[in-house]
């Protein structure tokens, strides 16, 4: 059912939303936000549970003497996988191009972490391809796919490939079941690039059972295309899809089950290949008009109401599936990237906006949708980072997590200096780690089950760490 402007006001104005979004812009350099204590009260206050409200962030970043990673003070990492370094349970070195991931909980207090090895076209370009481990191999000319590291409690780990012969394995998303669906993003057809069978497809790899994962199966039913980033609704079994594409730019996707289905362990794999119904997002504004791409909108806070428009083909047997719509139906973005889904809805983030977007230049935005309400609210925008070799400034979000300590954390994948920064939930930024060995993108963020260590990982040249340090809960302001 379509969603008139009667009914989208309605629901924002209930919702007590901001249809105008009259909070400013945020700008790039986090000091223009960032805690002033004078302007928020006063020094920040500790409760008896040590969790501060008024003080945004740790403080800055100390430079690391190996350098690494600079954390504020008080933090530390140690380094969980590096390729060319740590081995697998198979003996090879652990794959290169680290990316999205995942936590789950194991047995006896260990942690599995899924993350992607985003590799692109054949396996002899890379020094340090996924291997292809007997029985996880769906195209053997393809180099990418995902490894499984299990952190014990002492801190030793193992890892062991979850997947293998994918291309290009992105980001991703976690079940509410404990399962982790990788994304391709490559859409490469049998015969190009070296590849043996069609890419551009979600799989499902299981942490916690490796049988599970034999004889890889793309779930075709959530669409053939540049995949980045999925996340499910636990509540209505919708699932939100991700495409990071440009000419023309990419779009924001709903698969809607088969009716009476139920999601579960061992459940996707056996639904065919056009099961539920795949439909990309179409917004208006309060005023009832279409927004043809989320770059229109200047200020956070600002609302767009969301329909959805049936997918005509989607394996895009000739026409990739951006392409089937003309422009006038659905609503566009460039670099939608990162997924995460909390407080009810779906994060999703839009790393940028230039020339090819009819909006106003930016450096990063990170929305919410709210499937009850059926809103897309602006959360966090990032002006142009003029100035990205220096400090200070933050561009290209990327990878997105949900913090246990209020608001979200992202990961940098822009120009220059690349950062792990929070944002609270009005859209506030802060620095969390700085990439002091190179210029290569931070990915794969995400809190452990318990919420005492951040992993993250700096793609190239594919160093996972692990972060500890004096967690406390964020302003929400």
């Amino acid at each position: 059912m379509a969603l008139n402007r009667r009914e989208f006001t309605q629901k924002s104005a209930v919702a007590g939303l901001a249809l105008t979004g009259a909070v400013g812009v945020l700008a790039t350099a986090p000091e223009a936000l960032a805690s002033d204590e004078r302007a928020h009260g006063g020094p920040g206050r500790d409760d008896d549970r040590g969790h501060c409200h008024d003080r945004l962030g740790y403080g800055p970043l100390v430079a690391d003497p190996d350098g690494i990673l600079a954390l504020p003070e008080g933090f530390a990492y140690r380094v969980v996988t590096r390729t060319g370094v740590t081995r697998l349970e198979s003996g090879e070195f652990t794959p290169s191009n680290h990316d999205g991931a995942a936590t789950f909980a194991g047995p006896r207090g260990t942690t599995y972490i899924v993350y992607n090895h985003e590799l692109k076209g054949p396996r002899s370009q890379w020094a340090h391809p996924v291997p292809l481990a007997e029985g996880l191999v769906y195209d053997p000319g393809a180099a990418g796919g995902c490894t499984v590291v299990e952190v014990h409690r002492d801190g030793t780990t193992a890892e062991w490939v979850g997947i293998a012969g994918t291309s290009t394995n992105c980001a991703g998303g976690r079940t509410a079941w404990g399962t982790w669906l990788t994304c391709e993003e490559n859409s490469d057809r049998a015969g190009k690039n070296g590849m043996t069978k069609d890419h551009g497809y979600v799989f499902e790899v299981d942490p916690r059972d490796r049988r599970a994962n034999l004889d890889p199966k793309p779930l075709k039913f959530f669409g053939r295309y540049d995949h980045e980033a999925v996340v499910v609704d636990p509540k209505r079994g919708h699932a939100y899809l991700t495409e990071d594409a440009s000419n023309p730019n990419g779009l924001l996707f709903r698969w809607v089950p088969p009716r009476g289905f139920e999601h579960g362990r061992g459940r996707l794999r056996p639904l065919a290949d056009d099961a539920g119904v795949l439909q990309a997002a179409r917004c208006i504004d309060s005023g009832g008009r279409f927004v043809d791409d989320l770059s229109r909108a200047g200020r956070i806070g600002t609302v767009y109401g969301v329909d959805w428009v049936d997918v005509p083909d989607r394996d895009a047997r000739t026409t990739p599936v951006r392409k089937q719509f003309t422009d006038d139906q659905i609503t566009r973005a460039r670099k939608l990237e990162g997924m995460w889904w909390g407080d009810g809805g779906a994060y999703v983030v839009s790393s940028y906006a230039r020339d090819e977007s009819p909006g106003a230049a930016h450096d990063g935005q990170v929305w919410f949708y709210d499937p009850k309400r059926r809103t897309l609210t602006l959360k966090v925008l990032l002006g142009v980072n003029t100035a990205p070799d220096q400090d200070g400034a933050y561009d290209g979000p990327d990878n997105i997590t949900v913090s246990p300590y209020g608001g979200l954390v992202l990961a940098e994948d822009g120009e220059g200096v690349s950062h792990l920064f929070g944002a609270t939930d009005s859209g506030r930024t802060y620095p969390i780690a700085r990439n002091d060995l190179n210029d290569s993108e931070f990915t794969g963020v995400v809190f452990s089950p318990d919420g005492d260590t951040l992993y993250a990982s700096i793609q190239n040249p594919g160093i996972m760490v692990a972060i500890t340090g004096p967690w406390r809960r964020q302003p929400r302001r």
